[in-house]
C-alpha cells in the first residue's frame, strides 16, 4: 500500500520525479482560499443532512476555518507530495483535527471538487475584469466629452479617408468594450453554476443537499447533470474567448497609440508614466505599455487555443488532461485586469494635439465625398460626380492645390453646378457636422451618444 490518500489499491510509490509531474499543486493551489469555502459549505451540509454528526461537522469546519485565517496571513505552506490543493487542504486539516478530517470527503470526490473550486475562483473575479471595464469605458467617455468636436482624419486602408471627430474616434472604442462587457455578463451566469455534489461523475447516494450547498456558496443554480457538472469547461473557454476579443480590442487601440504617437502623426503623446526612454538614445519616449498589452494578446490567444485543444477530443467525464484548464486561465485573469487598467492610466494622462489633427484634414483631399455628395444633390448621378471629382483631386495632387484653395472657375469647368457655396461645405468642420445619420460623426450625435453611454454605465451601479 502506498502513502498516498487513495492508495488503497497500490502498493508501490511513483518515483519523485513522476509525481512532479502528475502534481497540479505548483499552480492549483492558487483556489485554495475557494477549496476551503468550498469545503466548509460542504463539511456543514454533511452535518445538516445527518450524513455525519454534528460533533464532527462542527470539529471539521472550525479546523477549516483555521486554516483558512493561516491562509490569509500567508502562514500554509503546500507539498507537492499531496499532489494537488485538495489533498493538501485535506493533510493540513488531518494534521490540524486528526483522523475526523477524513469524513471530510465523504459524498464528494476530488472531480466535482476541483470544478467547484475553479467555478468559484473564477465566479469571484469576473466582478474585477468588469469593474476594470467599466473604469475604462467612464475614461473614454470624459476624454470623449473633451473632445467631441476636436477633428481628425478618419482613415481606412491607413489612408486619410473622410474627417471625424476624435470624440467620435474614442466612441468606437465604447462600444466594442461594452459588447466585452457584455459577454462578460453573460460568462457569469455559465460560472454561477455549482457543480458539486455531481461526485466523481454519477451523483452520489448519501441525502445530500445541493440546493444548500448553492446557497451557501452563492451559486445562482446546480449542474443538473452529474456528467456534465465534472466535465464542464465551457466557462473557462468561455473567459478565455471573451478575454481574447478585450485584448484584441486593446491591442487594436494600442497601435494606434503608437503610431499616433510617433514623430511622423505627432497626435498624441503619452504621460511619462506609461512612458520609457532609451538605454543608448536619450531622445526617445516608447510607448513600452501600449505595446505590451499588443504583445500580451497573443499570449492570451494562446490559452484559448491551448484549452480549446485540450478539451477537443475528451470523451466523458473528467480526464486528467483537464488538469491543464487552470494554468491559462489564472494568467489570463491576471493579464486582462492589468492591462485594462494600464489603459485606464494611459488615456487619464493622455496629451492630444488637437490643432495638428485639424492640420492633417487640410490638404489631404479627406473633403473630396462633400464634393461628390454636393453634385449629387445638384442632381448629377453619383457616379459621374464621383469621376469629375476624380479628376479635380488628381489636378490638385499634380499641383498641391487642396480642393478648397481651387478657383472657383476650375471647379465650375469640371462642373457647370458647383456654386461658391462649395467652400463651406468643403470645410473639415462641415463635413464633420453633416454627417447627422443615426452613428455619424456629427459632434451633435457625439454628445447624444456619450450621454447615452454614461446612463449605461451609471445603470451598472
Amino acid at each position: 500500500m502506498t502513502t498516498k490518500l487513495w492508495g488503497g489499491r497500490f502498493t508501490e510509490n511513483a518515483a519523485a520525479w513522476v509525481d512532479a509531474f502528475g502534481a497540479s499543486i505548483t499552480f492549483d493551489q492558487a483556489m485554495a482560499a475557494e477549496d476551503i469555502e468550498g469545503s466548509i459549505a460542504h463539511a456543514t451540509m454533511l452535518g445538516r443532512q445527518g450524513i455525519i454528526s454534528d460533533t464532527d461537522a462542527d470539529q471539521i469546519v472550525a479546523g477549516l476555518k483555521a486554516l483558512q485565517q493561516e491562509l490569509a496571513a500567508g502562514e500554509l505552506g503546500f507539498d507537492v507530495q499531496h499532489e494537488d490543493i485538495h489533498m493538501n487542504i485535506e493533510a493540513l486539516l488531518t494534521a490540524k483535527i486528526g483522523p475526523v478530517a477524513g469524513k471530510l470527503h465523504t459524498a464528494r470526490s476530488r472531480n466535482d471538487q476541483v470544478a467547484t473550486d475553479f467555478h468559484l475562483w473564477v465566479k469571484h473575479r469576473l466582478p474585477q475584469v468588469m469593474a476594470a471595464i467599466t473604469e475604462l469605458q467612464q475614461t473614454l467617455l470624459t476624454l470623449a466629452s473633451t473632445h467631441a468636436g476636436t477633428i481628425m482624419s478618419g482613415y481606412t486602408h491607413l489612408q486619410h479617408a473622410q474627417p471625424i471627430t476624435y470624440g467620435h474616434y474614442l466612441l468606437a472604442y465604447v462600444e466594442m468594450f461594452q459588447r466585452d462587457y457584455e459577454r462578460f455578463e453573460f460568462n457569469q451566469k455559465h460560472t454561477d453554476i455549482l457543480p458539486l455534489g455531481a461526485a466523481a461523475l454519477a451523483g452520489t447516494t448519501f441525502p445530500i443537499d445541493r440546493e444548500f450547498v448553492a446557497a451557501e456558496l452563492g451559486f445562482a443554480d446546480i449542474y443538473h447533470n452529474s456528467l456534465d457538472a465534472v466535465s464542464d469547461r465551457d466557462f473557462a473557454v468561455e473567459f478565455l474567448a471573451n478575454a481574447s476579443l478585450l485584448m484584441m480590442h486593446l491591442s487594436r487601440m494600442a497601435e494606434e497609440l503608437i503610431l499616433w504617437s510617433t514623430y511622423e502623426f505627432n497626435y498624441i503623446e503619452l504621460s511619462d508614466d506609461f512612458s520609457t526612454g532609451s538605454s543608448i538614445m536619450p531622445q526617445k519616449k516608447n510607448a513600452d505599455f501600449a505595446e505590451l498589452v499588443r504583445g500580451k494578446t497573443g499570449r492570451t490567444y494562446g490559452a484559448l487555443m491551448g484549452l480549446l485543444t485540450t478539451m477537443k477530443a475528451l470523451p466523458l467525464a473528467y480526464n486528467k488532461d483537464m488538469q491543464e484548464d487552470k494554468a491559462q486561465v489564472f494568467d489570463v485573469m491576471d493579464t486582462v485586469i492589468a492591462a485594462t487598467k494600464i489603459f485606464t492610466g494611459m488615456l487619464s494622462g493622455l496629451t492630444v494635439h488637437e490643432e495638428r489633427m485639424l492640420a492633417s484634414t487640410q490638404d489631404d483631399f479627406s473633403n473630396a465625398t462633400e464634393l461628390a455628395d454636393y453634385l449629387a444633390t445638384k442632381g448629377v448621378p453619383f457616379r459621374e460626380a464621383h469621376a469629375i471629382v476624380g479628376q479635380l483631386v488628381l489636378l490638385g495632387i499634380q499641383t498641391t492645390t487642396p480642393l478648397q484653395a481651387m478657383p472657383l472657375a476650375t471647379l465650375q469647368a469640371a462642373a457647370p453646378e458647383i456654386e461658391d457655396d462649395i467652400y463651406q461645405v468643403l470645410q473639415s468642420e462641415t463635413a464633420v457636422n453633416r454627417r447627422t445619420s443615426l452613428g455619424g460623426t456629427a459632434v451633435a450625435n457625439v454628445k447624444k451618444e456619450i450621454a447615452r453611454h454614461q446612463k449605461q454605465l451609471e445603470a451598472r451601479g
